[in-house]
């Protein structure tokens, strides 16, 4: 395969427990710049909903209960990340989750001469994550989402996660913004649209 064009814009991992507000500021981000947005979720969606060959082993796994394994996660996002156009930059939402997963996407990317870009980390206090979680359960009506659930998903969070935010503070590219210093969505997105620019200069 040959490699495309060095990006115009740095890819961007965005990094965070739950709550913390990925989905939301990825698009922001995307908007702002004109980039590519790859949410796990969604791309998996789609996938199995077209039918297509990856989508159907996925399927596969999730029907026994499986988690679907990450040489496969990773095929998905590179068919997504080939379909997208080049030069702008693209910007990763819900993935990777752990060290063998990102060591996978650094890999995947630097097989089409790119890099991970930057990584932008969203640091919440667990009490704002509940209270946000605990309202959006309450809007969107997941009975599900309830204290405990919610306490068990930043546990498995803090297992799996958190080494890999020390795996890319060691590759030099972590970028670190705090809820408690910027206060407001206003302020978090001027943080991060600053570094943003500065890191693309």
């Amino acid at each position: 395969m040959r490699p495309r064009p060095r990006h115009e814009m740095k890819n961007i991992i965005i990094f965070g427990a739950p709550g913390s507000g990925k989905g939301t500021y990825s698009a922001e981000i995307a908007t702002r710049y004109g980039m590519g947005h790859i949410s796990t979720g969604d791309v998996l969606r789609a996938e199995i909903k077209n039918g297509t060959e990856l989508g159907k082993v996925a399927q596969g796994y999730i029907d026994n209960g499986q988690l679907i394994p990450d040489n496969l996660m990773i095929d998905i996002l590179a068919s997504k990340y080939d379909s997208l156009p080049q030069g702008r930059g693209v910007i990763f939402d819900g993935f990777p989750r752990t060290i063998a997963q990102a060591e996978a996407l650094k890999k995947m990317l630097a097989q089409r001469g790119h890099e991970l870009g930057m990584m932008i980390e969203l640091i919440v206090s667990e009490d704002v994550l509940m209270f946000r979680l605990l309202r959006r359960a309450q809007i969107e009506g997941r009975a599900d989402d309830n204290e405990e659930t919610i306490r068990k998903r930043f546990a498995v969070y803090h297992a799996q996660t958190e080494p890999l935010a020390k795996w890319f503070e060691a590759e030099g590219i972590r970028h670190t913004f705090s809820w408690d210093i910027c206060k407001t969505k206003e302020g978090m997105l001027e943080a991060i649209f600053n570094e943003i620019e500065s890191q693309n200069q």
